[in-house]
């Protein structure tokens, strides 16, 4: 049922949603944690250089150093001196709390 409530979302963003669902039913996250998640993945991310970002899964965090014409964006991880590039869907701003 989420999945098709979600259907307009990127599959990514529509993954983590039903995640943040079935861990609220589990009983593993509370009501207002699960609805801050699915707004956060529902809101379109203004993405722009010097914004600090991490992936959806919260495994990697870093800074937004470029954004090429093709809308994706160039990351540098913290801690590194190199760089990943990234669809602006895989990632949300840090400040929004997981």
């Amino acid at each position: 049922m989420v999945l098709a409530l979600f259907s307009d979302l990127p599959a990514t963003r529509k993954r983590e949603a039903g995640s943040a669902v079935r861990h609220f039913i589990a009983g593993v996250l509370d009501r207002e944690a699960m609805v801050e998640i699915i707004e956060s993945l529902c809101r379109a991310a203004d993405l722009v250089v010097g914004t600090r970002v991490m992936t959806l899964g919260g495994s990697l965090r870093g800074v937004i150093v470029r954004v090429l014409e093709d809308g994706r964006v160039v990351v540098r991880p913290d801690g590194s001196a190199g760089e990943i590039v990234a669809l602006p869907e895989n990632l949300l701003p840090e400040s929004i709390r997981r």
